[in-house]
């Protein structure tokens, strides 16, 4: 028999990774620090929305995700809807290509299961359900890895993404409310766990000692229209969640405070700029926050964080940081109720600049309790991602090493 030494495993990373939001590509980077730690001679490559900037960040090999790079832009010419036709079926055999080569894939964390944001169906989702058969087919074990899940309105995008779920060798949640969803759908999630967000095993550096001289507010902001059940209502929810944060960052700094807008995807640049530009204060200024490490140095130094995305608030609960949720679905809720922080939640849908800055002063009030909260739930949250990693190990490679051997076997 040959040995696994001679063989390495070969594992594939998928999702929509190097496309501008860092959520998405701290889940990849924790996945990717995973395996070089605990698998170092397994040979890994990506199948990524933007493979140029995977391979360069990251150093793994990359491949496109969608055959027609125009994949996630509105089609309205003849042409275009052509060209997005062709590549839906140039993909069926794109995706099982690169599937065929690897003993695993594992789908690391994000909300791949969910629709809070605009998404059709035969955009990621129908990627997702390629992966998933293909994979079947195959022999190569798909895990999908602490990932997000939630109601899905639209029929297409239901059936797609409970097919994906079922055809997958491997799944875990990253909280309750991802595998009640799941369920709900009709998925047997009987041996499915739950642990927490990848991006809780990335370091992270500590936050500012408290002082007495009131300091900086991190506020983060997003390109929000409401969710995919929305889209009639997109606009007016976007003015609505525009105004409400404008007003409430307006009040900041008329109290003296310096704002520091945190964004987490390029959707989010020109919102931020919309609120510099309706405020006019020097005391107003943008971060240049390219990934969560980032983003990680920016809560980490601010007093209190004011976030939208779902991963700000991570970063600043990660580093310690009193957090104000702006709530935008049901997973932001639920982390905050996880990291004892469920009285600081506020709809993004109705914000509410008055009541906003009410809520912000009693956090601020109660900073040093929040602080030792936050701090006593993070030391939970970090064991549950590393027992993750101890039972993903146990889960897919054993069962994956153990096939190769088979195939291998003269």
């Amino acid at each position: 028999m040959t040995s696994m030494r001679e063989k390495p495993l070969h594992i594939g990373v998928f999702g929509l990774f190097g496309a501008g939001n860092s959520g998405n590509d701290g889940s990849l980077e924790a996945v990717l620090d995973h395996l070089r730690a605990a698998h170092p001679d397994a040979v890994v490559d990506a199948m990524c929305g933007g493979p140029e900037t995977v391979a360069t960040r990251y150093g793994v090999p990359a491949t496109r995700l969608n055959w027609y790079r125009g994949e996630y832009r509105t089609a309205s010419r003849v042409s275009a809807i052509a060209a997005k036709a062709l590549g839906k079926l140039v993909d069926v055999f794109r995706t099982a290509a690169w599937v065929r080569r690897h003993d695993a894939v594992i789908v690391p964390g994000t909300g791949v299961l969910e629709t809070t944001l605009p998404l059709r169906p035969w955009g990621f989702p129908y990627s997702l359900f390629l992966l998933c058969l293909t994979g079947r087919l195959f022999g190569t074990r798909v895990a999908l890895v602490s990932v997000g899940a939630g109601p899905i309105g639209n029929r297409s995008t239901r059936v797609l993404t409970r097919w994906s779920t079922r055809l997958a060798a491997y799944r875990s949640y990253r909280d309750d409310q991802s595998r009640d969803a799941m369920r709900a759908m009709g998925v047997n999630t009987a041996r499915d766990e739950v642990y927490a967000d990848l991006v809780f095993a990335l370091p992270a550096p500590s936050a500012n000692e408290p002082s007495n001289v009131p300091g900086p507010v991190c506020v983060g902001v997003m390109d929000f229209h409401g969710s995919n059940d929305e889209r009639a209502v997109a606009e007016e929810i976007h003015r609505r969640y525009l105004d409400g944060t404008t007003r409430f960052v307006r009040a900041l700094v008329e109290d003296g405070r310096p704002v520091r807008l945190l964004t987490g995807d390029e959707l989010d640049r020109p919102v931020a700029a919309a609120i510099v530009d309706a405020v006019g204060s020097p005391l107003v200024t943008v971060a240049e926050a390219a990934s969560l490490a980032d983003l990680m140095k920016e809560t980490a130094c601010a007093d209190a964080v004011v976030a939208t995305r779902y991963h700000n608030l991570v970063c600043a609960l990660k580093v310690g940081t009193p957090t104000l949720a702006l709530s935008y679905s049901a997973k932001s809720d639920a982390l905050m109720a996880e990291m004892g922080m469920g009285a600081y939640c506020h709809p993004a849908r109705e914000a509410d600049a008055d009541r906003l800055l009410e809520q912000f002063r009693e956090l601020e009030r109660r900073s040093t309790e929040v602080r030792r909260t936050v701090f006593e739930r993070n030391l939970a949250v970090a064991r549950r991602v590393e027992q993750q990693f101890t039972d993903l190990t146990t889960a897919l490679f054993s069962a994956t090493a153990h096939a190769k051997a088979l195939r291998e076997a003269p």
